[in-house]
């Protein structure tokens, strides 16, 4: 049964398509079965993927106006990782759900008779707490927040926090954060660092061990189509988002063991004289 995490941030440039697009790829190169959404109306996480947005026979608006099933929209992509893709079509899909009954459901309802068929579901969130954002909290498992380490971060990083304890009052109180990741880091930065020390202090185990630097070969994968782990798996960019990955996977093996812990044994059938 998959695990569906969000990667979302209200704040913009952070590094949350980046980090949609490569933790897909390096999860999928482990290998796990692995379904990225792209649920932005931008549709970087679709060209990153190496699929032309503008040329799309269905996007994550058929599903989200409930006019197609995700299974008929999913394509493959060249690095062994299934995506719902998007296009500008989502603003207008947004705009029509505004007035529907259980509007922030949709994503999670679309994707239930999916989860057996993936290991893991990556939803790449717009940089805003719109309906889509919603739909993306309320359907996922866990939140993994990219964040860069400056002086505004924590304020954002706070407002974020806020509306996920909402959303669990309201719409998915199962949801938790599965990490906060630092991302674009530049060690040489005094600031970014006195914040990343912050980070830690404040919230421990919840900040990912994985750093993302800034790294040229990172910025020019989208470029050319491809994650960081098809264009240069051996740069820094590409050995920290495998690293990331191996996050993910350890969490994932501990929540399971833990799940196994809890379980009561099963009784033995006491074995009748003969």
């Amino acid at each position: 049964m998959a695990r569906i995490i969000a990667i979302a941030n209200q704040k913009g440039g952070v590094g949350k398509t980046t980090t949609a697009v490569n933790l897909a790829a390096a999860l999928a190169a482990t290998p796990k079965r692995v379904l990225l959404i792209d649920l932005d109306a931008q549709g970087n996480a679709t060209m990153g993927s190496g699929i032309d947005k503008r040329d799309l026979h269905a996007s994550t608006c058929d599903v989200l106006l409930e006019e197609l099933h995700a299974e008929d929209v999913i394509v493959e992509t060249a690095e062994g990782y299934d995506l719902l893709p998007a296009n500008t079509d989502l603003t207008a899909a947004e705009i029509e759900l505004m007035d529907e009954e259980g509007r922030e459901q949709r994503l999670k309802r679309a994707l239930e008779p999916l989860r057996p068929r993936y290991d893991f579901i990556i939803i790449d969130c717009p940089p805003a707490l719109s309906l889509l954002t919603l739909n993306a909290l309320t359907a996922a498992d866990s939140v993994i927040v990219p964040m860069q380490c400056e002086y505004y971060a924590l304020e954002g990083l706070s407002a974020l926090l806020e509306t996920i304890e909402a959303l669990r009052a309201r719409l998915n109180p199962a949801l938790e954060i599965e990490g906060v990741l630092r991302t674009m880091f530049d060690v040489r930065n005094n600031l970014a660092n006195a914040v990343s020390a912050e980070l830690v202090q404040h919230f421990g185990d919840k900040v990912f061990r994985t750093i993302v630097p800034r790294n040229v070969r990172l910025a020019e994968a989208p470029s050319h189509g491809q994650s960081i782990i098809g264009y240069d798996r051996g740069s820094r960019g590409g050995i920290a988002y495998l690293g990331l990955a191996g996050e993910v996977l350890r969490h994932q093996r501990e929540r399971e063991q833990a799940a196994r812990q809890a379980r009561p044994d099963t009784p033995h059938e006491t074995e009748t004289p003969a």
